[in-house]
Protein backbone atom coordinates (compact mmCIF):
# COMPACT_ATOMS: atom_id res chain seq x y z
CA UNK A 1 0.00 0.00 0.00
CA UNK A 2 2.74 2.39 1.00
CA UNK A 3 6.27 2.39 0.19
CA UNK A 4 6.84 5.03 3.20
CA UNK A 5 5.37 2.98 5.93
CA UNK A 6 5.59 -0.27 5.23
CA UNK A 7 3.89 -0.91 9.07
CA UNK A 8 0.47 -0.26 7.74
CA UNK A 9 0.36 -2.42 5.12
CA UNK A 10 -1.75 -4.88 6.63
CA UNK A 11 -3.68 -2.02 8.70
CA UNK A 12 -7.14 -2.24 8.11
CA UNK A 13 -8.43 1.17 8.77
CA UNK A 14 -5.43 2.60 6.56
CA UNK A 15 -7.07 -0.32 3.70
CA UNK A 16 -10.32 0.80 3.55
CA UNK A 17 -9.25 4.69 3.92
CA UNK A 18 -6.73 3.91 0.66
CA UNK A 19 -9.86 2.10 -1.02
CA UNK A 20 -11.99 5.35 -0.06
CA UNK A 21 -14.81 3.22 1.44
CA UNK A 22 -16.59 5.01 4.03
CA UNK A 23 -15.83 4.20 7.63
CA UNK A 24 -16.18 4.82 11.35
CA UNK A 25 -13.48 4.92 13.65
CA UNK A 26 -14.41 4.85 17.38
CA UNK A 27 -11.01 6.56 18.95
CA UNK A 28 -9.56 3.66 21.40
CA UNK A 29 -7.22 6.41 22.95
CA UNK A 30 -10.14 8.29 24.43
CA UNK A 31 -9.82 9.39 28.24
CA UNK A 32 -12.01 10.80 30.65
CA UNK A 33 -12.08 14.35 29.69
CA UNK A 34 -10.54 14.90 33.15
CA UNK A 35 -7.69 13.39 32.27
CA UNK A 36 -7.73 14.00 28.43
CA UNK A 37 -8.04 18.02 28.92
CA UNK A 38 -4.67 17.67 31.45
CA UNK A 39 -3.06 16.68 27.99
CA UNK A 40 -3.82 19.62 25.62
CA UNK A 41 -1.29 21.99 26.69
CA UNK A 42 -3.92 25.04 27.67
CA UNK A 43 -6.39 25.44 30.20
CA UNK A 44 -10.19 26.98 30.90
CA UNK A 45 -8.37 29.95 31.63
CA UNK A 46 -6.97 30.28 28.61
CA UNK A 47 -9.76 30.06 26.63
CA UNK A 48 -11.36 32.35 28.98
CA UNK A 49 -8.51 35.21 28.19
CA UNK A 50 -9.87 34.65 24.68
CA UNK A 51 -13.66 35.01 25.45
CA UNK A 52 -12.30 38.36 27.08
CA UNK A 53 -10.92 39.40 24.61
CA UNK A 54 -13.38 39.19 22.25
CA UNK A 55 -15.74 40.96 24.53
CA UNK A 56 -13.43 44.18 24.65
CA UNK A 57 -13.33 44.12 20.77
CA UNK A 58 -17.16 43.72 20.54
CA UNK A 59 -17.46 47.24 20.20
CA UNK A 60 -15.34 48.01 17.23
CA UNK A 61 -16.78 44.59 15.67
CA UNK A 62 -20.61 46.41 15.77
CA UNK A 63 -18.95 49.47 14.25
CA UNK A 64 -17.45 48.28 11.73
CA UNK A 65 -19.86 44.89 10.66
CA UNK A 66 -23.60 46.01 11.22
CA UNK A 67 -24.41 42.96 10.47
CA UNK A 68 -22.87 42.04 14.09
CA UNK A 69 -25.07 44.53 15.56
CA UNK A 70 -28.01 42.25 16.58
CA UNK A 71 -25.30 40.63 19.57
CA UNK A 72 -23.60 43.90 20.34
CA UNK A 73 -20.51 42.72 18.04
CA UNK A 74 -20.07 39.19 19.30
CA UNK A 75 -19.80 36.64 16.25
CA UNK A 76 -21.94 34.08 17.74
CA UNK A 77 -24.51 31.74 15.95
CA UNK A 78 -27.90 30.27 16.43
CA UNK A 79 -28.54 27.16 17.13
CA UNK A 80 -32.11 25.67 15.42
CA UNK A 81 -33.86 22.21 15.50
CA UNK A 82 -34.16 20.87 12.10
CA UNK A 83 -36.79 18.00 12.63
CA UNK A 84 -37.63 17.42 8.84
CA UNK A 85 -34.16 16.61 8.29
CA UNK A 86 -34.41 14.42 11.12
CA UNK A 87 -37.40 12.54 9.97
CA UNK A 88 -35.47 12.37 6.23
CA UNK A 89 -32.44 10.70 7.76
CA UNK A 90 -34.82 8.52 10.30
CA UNK A 91 -35.78 6.80 6.90
CA UNK A 92 -32.44 6.03 5.78
CA UNK A 93 -30.94 4.30 9.25
CA UNK A 94 -31.56 4.09 12.58
CA UNK A 95 -31.47 7.82 14.80
CA UNK A 96 -32.38 8.17 17.92
CA UNK A 97 -32.66 11.63 19.68
CA UNK A 98 -33.91 15.40 18.67
CA UNK A 99 -31.20 17.13 15.44
CA UNK A 100 -29.73 20.54 16.20
CA UNK A 101 -28.07 22.85 13.57
CA UNK A 102 -25.32 25.08 14.63
CA UNK A 103 -25.21 27.59 12.33
CA UNK A 104 -21.31 29.12 12.20
CA UNK A 105 -22.19 28.69 8.60
CA UNK A 106 -24.45 32.25 8.90
CA UNK A 107 -22.02 34.05 11.27
CA UNK A 108 -20.96 37.54 10.33
CA UNK A 109 -18.46 39.18 8.39
CA UNK A 110 -17.28 35.87 6.48
CA UNK A 111 -20.09 33.41 7.26
CA UNK A 112 -17.87 30.40 8.24
CA UNK A 113 -16.25 28.54 11.80
CA UNK A 114 -13.31 30.12 10.20
CA UNK A 115 -14.81 33.69 11.59
CA UNK A 116 -14.07 32.26 15.23
CA UNK A 117 -10.12 31.37 14.89
CA UNK A 118 -9.33 33.61 12.16
CA UNK A 119 -10.63 37.12 13.33
CA UNK A 120 -9.86 36.32 16.83
CA UNK A 121 -6.15 36.02 16.07
CA UNK A 122 -6.16 38.95 13.41
CA UNK A 123 -7.61 41.08 16.70
CA UNK A 124 -5.56 39.43 18.67
CA UNK A 125 -2.07 41.19 16.74
CA UNK A 126 -3.71 44.43 16.59
CA UNK A 127 -4.52 44.72 20.74
CA UNK A 128 -0.72 43.89 20.62
CA UNK A 129 0.68 46.34 18.15
CA UNK A 130 -1.52 49.09 19.79
CA UNK A 131 -0.95 48.17 23.37
CA UNK A 132 3.09 48.64 22.10
CA UNK A 133 2.80 51.59 21.20
CA UNK A 134 2.15 53.32 24.32
CA UNK A 135 -1.10 55.18 22.68
CA UNK A 136 -3.45 52.35 24.01
CA UNK A 137 -4.67 50.33 26.86
CA UNK A 138 -7.36 47.73 27.61
CA UNK A 139 -9.23 50.43 29.35
CA UNK A 140 -9.82 52.61 26.35
CA UNK A 141 -12.52 52.41 23.73
CA UNK A 142 -11.48 49.78 21.43
CA UNK A 143 -13.30 51.33 18.23
CA UNK A 144 -10.42 54.02 18.57
CA UNK A 145 -8.24 50.91 16.35
CA UNK A 146 -10.54 52.05 13.53
CA UNK A 147 -9.59 55.17 13.31
CA UNK A 148 -6.77 56.69 10.80
CA UNK A 149 -4.23 57.08 13.31
CA UNK A 150 -4.53 53.35 13.94
CA UNK A 151 -5.01 51.95 10.14
CA UNK A 152 -1.74 53.95 9.27
CA UNK A 153 0.11 51.99 12.30
CA UNK A 154 -1.29 48.40 11.37
CA UNK A 155 -0.59 49.28 7.66
CA UNK A 156 2.61 49.01 8.18
CA UNK A 157 2.46 45.20 9.04
CA UNK A 158 1.31 42.85 6.84
CA UNK A 159 -0.25 39.61 7.29
CA UNK A 160 -0.21 36.56 5.75
CA UNK A 161 -1.99 32.32 5.58
CA UNK A 162 -2.20 29.75 3.28
CA UNK A 163 -5.80 28.70 3.02
CA UNK A 164 -8.15 26.46 0.89
CA UNK A 165 -10.98 29.64 0.79
CA UNK A 166 -12.81 29.69 4.20
CA UNK A 167 -9.93 31.21 6.78
CA UNK A 168 -8.73 33.60 3.88
CA UNK A 169 -11.80 34.94 3.97
CA UNK A 170 -11.92 35.96 7.77
CA UNK A 171 -8.26 36.76 7.94
CA UNK A 172 -8.46 38.97 4.64
CA UNK A 173 -11.98 40.88 5.87
CA UNK A 174 -10.87 41.94 9.03
CA UNK A 175 -7.50 42.28 8.31
CA UNK A 176 -8.19 44.70 5.73
CA UNK A 177 -11.08 46.33 7.72
CA UNK A 178 -8.34 47.34 10.16
CA UNK A 179 -5.56 48.34 7.88
CA UNK A 180 -3.14 45.77 7.39
CA UNK A 181 -1.62 44.43 4.28
CA UNK A 182 -2.88 41.29 4.03
CA UNK A 183 -2.01 38.43 1.37
CA UNK A 184 -3.69 35.19 1.11
CA UNK A 185 -2.06 32.03 -0.25
CA UNK A 186 -5.12 30.05 -1.98
CA UNK A 187 -4.34 26.40 -2.88
CA UNK A 188 -5.92 25.18 -6.41
CA UNK A 189 -9.00 23.49 -4.62
CA UNK A 190 -10.20 27.29 -3.24
CA UNK A 191 -13.17 28.43 -4.99
CA UNK A 192 -12.98 31.28 -7.33
CA UNK A 193 -15.76 33.44 -5.61
CA UNK A 194 -13.69 33.64 -2.63
CA UNK A 195 -10.55 34.81 -4.13
CA UNK A 196 -13.05 37.70 -5.87
CA UNK A 197 -14.16 38.42 -2.34
CA UNK A 198 -10.67 39.15 -0.87
CA UNK A 199 -9.78 40.87 -3.77
CA UNK A 200 -12.53 43.22 -3.69
CA UNK A 201 -11.37 44.17 -0.14
CA UNK A 202 -8.17 44.68 -1.55
CA UNK A 203 -6.22 41.66 0.06
CA UNK A 204 -3.59 40.38 -2.44
CA UNK A 205 -4.39 36.70 -3.12
CA UNK A 206 -1.51 34.13 -4.77
CA UNK A 207 -2.99 31.16 -6.53
CA UNK A 208 -0.83 27.75 -6.15
CA UNK A 209 -1.76 24.81 -8.45
CA UNK A 210 -1.17 23.13 -5.64
CA UNK A 211 -2.89 21.65 -2.65
CA UNK A 212 -3.54 23.10 0.76
CA UNK A 213 -0.10 21.86 2.59
CA UNK A 214 1.68 23.64 -0.48
CA UNK A 215 0.25 26.99 -0.06
CA UNK A 216 0.87 27.18 3.48
CA UNK A 217 4.19 26.59 3.23
CA UNK A 218 4.70 28.80 0.49
CA UNK A 219 3.39 31.29 2.74
CA UNK A 220 5.31 30.75 5.61
CA UNK A 221 8.26 31.15 3.89
CA UNK A 222 7.33 34.48 2.63
CA UNK A 223 6.45 35.64 5.53
CA UNK A 224 9.67 34.38 7.25
CA UNK A 225 12.08 36.59 5.29
CA UNK A 226 10.15 39.80 6.13
CA UNK A 227 9.88 41.30 9.87
CA UNK A 228 6.85 43.51 9.01
CA UNK A 229 4.83 40.07 8.11
CA UNK A 230 3.00 38.10 10.69
CA UNK A 231 2.50 34.47 9.22
CA UNK A 232 -1.12 33.25 10.58
CA UNK A 233 -0.30 29.31 10.72
CA UNK A 234 -3.50 27.14 10.37
CA UNK A 235 -1.72 24.04 10.94
CA UNK A 236 0.04 25.14 14.33
CA UNK A 237 -1.44 28.27 15.63
CA UNK A 238 -2.24 27.99 19.83
CA UNK A 239 -4.05 31.17 18.83
CA UNK A 240 -6.62 30.14 16.31
CA UNK A 241 -7.25 27.32 17.81
CA UNK A 242 -8.55 28.97 21.57
CA UNK A 243 -10.32 31.50 18.94
CA UNK A 244 -12.46 28.38 17.93
CA UNK A 245 -12.27 27.15 21.74
CA UNK A 246 -14.85 30.16 22.64
CA UNK A 247 -17.48 28.60 20.70
CA UNK A 248 -17.68 25.69 23.64
CA UNK A 249 -18.02 27.75 26.62
CA UNK A 250 -20.74 29.78 24.69
CA UNK A 251 -23.17 26.84 24.23
CA UNK A 252 -24.36 25.80 27.56
CA UNK A 253 -26.13 29.21 27.78
CA UNK A 254 -27.33 28.85 24.06
CA UNK A 255 -28.79 24.90 24.95
CA UNK A 256 -30.39 26.08 28.10
CA UNK A 257 -32.22 28.74 26.37
CA UNK A 258 -33.75 26.28 24.27
CA UNK A 259 -34.63 23.57 27.20
CA UNK A 260 -31.72 21.74 25.68
CA UNK A 261 -30.36 19.16 29.22
CA UNK A 262 -26.59 18.00 28.91
CA UNK A 263 -25.53 15.29 31.37
CA UNK A 264 -24.82 11.54 31.52
CA UNK A 265 -28.31 10.73 30.88
CA UNK A 266 -28.64 13.39 28.11
CA UNK A 267 -25.79 13.30 26.20
CA UNK A 268 -24.76 15.87 23.89
CA UNK A 269 -23.40 14.56 20.31
CA UNK A 270 -21.43 16.86 18.19
CA UNK A 271 -20.21 16.36 14.87
CA UNK A 272 -17.55 18.59 13.25
CA UNK A 273 -16.33 18.60 9.89
CA UNK A 274 -12.79 18.38 9.32
CA UNK A 275 -9.73 19.72 7.39
CA UNK A 276 -6.62 20.38 8.71
CA UNK A 277 -7.82 19.98 12.27
CA UNK A 278 -7.73 23.56 14.07
CA UNK A 279 -11.41 25.08 14.15
CA UNK A 280 -12.95 21.16 15.05
CA UNK A 281 -10.39 20.09 16.89
CA UNK A 282 -10.91 23.47 19.00
CA UNK A 283 -14.26 23.67 19.40
CA UNK A 284 -13.89 20.11 20.79
CA UNK A 285 -11.63 21.10 23.22
CA UNK A 286 -14.28 24.20 24.40
CA UNK A 287 -17.02 21.60 24.62
CA UNK A 288 -14.93 19.01 26.77
CA UNK A 289 -14.04 22.03 28.40
CA UNK A 290 -17.99 23.00 29.32
CA UNK A 291 -19.70 19.55 28.98
CA UNK A 292 -16.75 17.23 30.62
CA UNK A 293 -18.24 13.26 29.48
CA UNK A 294 -21.88 14.64 28.82
CA UNK A 295 -20.80 15.37 25.00
CA UNK A 296 -19.10 13.48 22.29
CA UNK A 297 -17.66 15.01 19.65
CA UNK A 298 -16.70 13.41 16.44
CA UNK A 299 -14.75 14.75 13.73
CA UNK A 300 -16.00 14.21 9.66
CA UNK A 301 -13.90 14.42 6.63
CA UNK A 302 -14.38 13.40 2.53
CA UNK A 303 -13.49 9.89 1.69
CA UNK A 304 -10.76 12.08 -0.40
CA UNK A 305 -8.85 13.79 2.40
CA UNK A 306 -9.41 11.78 5.34
CA UNK A 307 -6.02 13.47 6.93
CA UNK A 308 -6.83 14.00 10.44
CA UNK A 309 -8.38 10.03 10.63
CA UNK A 310 -5.20 8.72 8.95
CA UNK A 311 -3.11 10.88 11.43
CA UNK A 312 -5.02 9.75 14.80
CA UNK A 313 -5.70 6.07 13.64
CA UNK A 314 -1.90 5.68 12.63
CA UNK A 315 -0.47 7.81 15.71
CA UNK A 316 1.81 9.34 12.31
CA UNK A 317 -0.32 12.61 12.81
CA UNK A 318 1.52 15.43 10.45
CA UNK A 319 4.09 12.33 8.96
CA UNK A 320 1.60 11.29 7.15
CA UNK A 321 -0.46 12.54 4.13
CA UNK A 322 -3.33 11.03 2.19
CA UNK A 323 -1.32 11.14 -0.79
CA UNK A 324 1.06 8.38 1.07
CA UNK A 325 -1.73 6.27 0.74
CA UNK A 326 -2.94 6.61 -2.25
CA UNK A 327 -5.68 9.62 -2.14
CA UNK A 328 -6.25 12.30 -4.49
CA UNK A 329 -7.26 14.80 -1.93
CA UNK A 330 -9.62 16.22 -4.57
CA UNK A 331 -12.65 16.56 -2.71
CA UNK A 332 -16.41 18.96 -3.78
CA UNK A 333 -15.91 19.60 0.27
CA UNK A 334 -13.13 22.03 -0.52
CA UNK A 335 -12.90 23.33 3.07
CA UNK A 336 -11.78 20.25 3.61
CA UNK A 337 -9.36 19.33 1.08
CA UNK A 338 -6.34 19.02 3.06
CA UNK A 339 -4.09 16.25 2.77
CA UNK A 340 -1.55 16.43 5.69
CA UNK A 341 -3.67 16.84 9.30
CA UNK A 342 -2.13 19.17 12.14
CA UNK A 343 0.23 17.29 14.22
CA UNK A 344 0.16 20.24 17.11
CA UNK A 345 -3.97 19.58 16.89
CA UNK A 346 -4.05 15.87 16.31
CA UNK A 347 -1.80 15.16 19.15
CA UNK A 348 -3.89 17.42 21.92
CA UNK A 349 -7.23 15.78 21.16
CA UNK A 350 -5.67 12.63 20.79
CA UNK A 351 -7.32 11.21 23.63
CA UNK A 352 -10.36 13.80 23.94
CA UNK A 353 -12.06 13.10 20.50
CA UNK A 354 -14.73 10.24 20.83
CA UNK A 355 -13.89 8.86 16.96
CA UNK A 356 -13.99 9.85 13.33
CA UNK A 357 -15.67 8.74 10.03
CA UNK A 358 -15.77 9.62 6.57
CA UNK A 359 -18.45 10.05 3.54
CA UNK A 360 -18.20 10.04 0.11
CA UNK A 361 -18.39 13.02 -2.17
CA UNK A 362 -21.97 11.97 -3.50
CA UNK A 363 -23.14 11.63 0.22
CA UNK A 364 -21.96 14.96 0.79
CA UNK A 365 -24.16 16.16 -2.49
CA UNK A 366 -26.79 13.82 -1.60
CA UNK A 367 -27.48 15.20 1.81
CA UNK A 368 -26.80 19.15 0.72
CA UNK A 369 -29.76 18.66 -1.36
CA UNK A 370 -31.44 16.65 1.31
CA UNK A 371 -31.73 19.90 4.10
CA UNK A 372 -32.46 22.38 1.22
CA UNK A 373 -35.32 19.83 0.75
CA UNK A 374 -36.73 19.24 4.21
CA UNK A 375 -35.34 22.59 5.47
CA UNK A 376 -34.50 25.18 2.85
CA UNK A 377 -31.53 25.16 4.29
CA UNK A 378 -28.46 26.22 2.37
CA UNK A 379 -24.78 25.12 2.90
CA UNK A 380 -21.71 24.25 1.33
CA UNK A 381 -20.63 20.72 0.52
CA UNK A 382 -18.05 20.87 3.82
CA UNK A 383 -21.25 22.07 5.62
CA UNK A 384 -22.54 18.58 5.37
CA UNK A 385 -20.05 16.48 6.52
CA UNK A 386 -21.27 16.61 9.95
CA UNK A 387 -24.67 15.43 8.63
CA UNK A 388 -23.95 11.79 8.60
CA UNK A 389 -22.81 11.38 11.63
CA UNK A 390 -25.78 10.66 13.70
CA UNK A 391 -26.44 7.64 11.04
CA UNK A 392 -22.82 5.99 12.31
CA UNK A 393 -23.94 6.20 15.57
CA UNK A 394 -27.12 5.24 15.16
CA UNK A 395 -27.22 1.88 16.53
CA UNK A 396 -25.66 2.42 19.56
CA UNK A 397 -28.66 2.05 22.13
CA UNK A 398 -26.33 3.77 24.88
CA UNK A 399 -28.64 6.03 26.52
CA UNK A 400 -29.30 8.24 22.88
CA UNK A 401 -33.10 7.77 23.28
CA UNK A 402 -32.33 10.94 25.33
CA UNK A 403 -29.23 12.45 23.21
CA UNK A 404 -29.26 15.56 21.17
CA UNK A 405 -27.52 15.32 17.90
CA UNK A 406 -25.65 18.90 17.19
CA UNK A 407 -24.25 18.89 13.53
CA UNK A 408 -21.84 21.87 12.86
CA UNK A 409 -22.15 23.58 10.62
CA UNK A 410 -19.14 25.50 8.78
CA UNK A 411 -19.61 27.54 5.82
CA UNK A 412 -22.47 28.76 3.21
CA UNK A 413 -23.99 31.59 4.06
CA UNK A 414 -22.21 33.98 1.46
CA UNK A 415 -21.94 31.33 -1.55
CA UNK A 416 -23.25 32.73 -4.72
CA UNK A 417 -26.37 31.84 -5.67
CA UNK A 418 -25.43 30.76 -8.77
CA UNK A 419 -22.71 28.59 -7.67
CA UNK A 420 -25.08 27.27 -5.03
CA UNK A 421 -27.70 26.24 -7.43
CA UNK A 422 -24.44 24.04 -8.97
CA UNK A 423 -24.09 22.68 -5.73
CA UNK A 424 -27.67 21.43 -5.67
CA UNK A 425 -27.98 19.65 -8.99
CA UNK A 426 -25.79 17.41 -7.98
CA UNK A 427 -27.31 15.96 -5.05
CA UNK A 428 -29.87 13.48 -5.56
CA UNK A 429 -32.82 13.07 -3.07
CA UNK A 430 -33.51 8.90 -1.71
Amino acid sequence: MTDKFPALNNNKVVQQLSTQTPLFWPNPHRLPASEGLTLVGFTLADVQDAADRLQRFAPLIAEAFPESRARGGIIESDIVCIPAMRQALAQQGPLQGKLWLKKDSHLPISGSIKARGGIYEVLMLAEKLALTSGEFSEQDDYRQLLTPHFRQLFGRYKIAVGSTGNLGLSIGIMGATLGFQVIVHMSSDAREWKKQRLRDHQVTVIEHQNDYSVAVEQGRQTAADDPYCFFIDDEHSSTLFLGYAVAGLRLPAQLAEKGITVDAQHPLCVYLPCGVGGGPGGVAFGLKLAFGDAVRCYFAEPTHSPCMLLGLSTGYHEAISVQDIGLDNHTIADGLAVGRASGFVGRAMASLIDGCYTLSDQRLSDLQLLLHHSENIQLEPSALAGMQGPLWIGNDPSKLSHATHLVWATGGSMVPQEEMQRYLEMGNLP
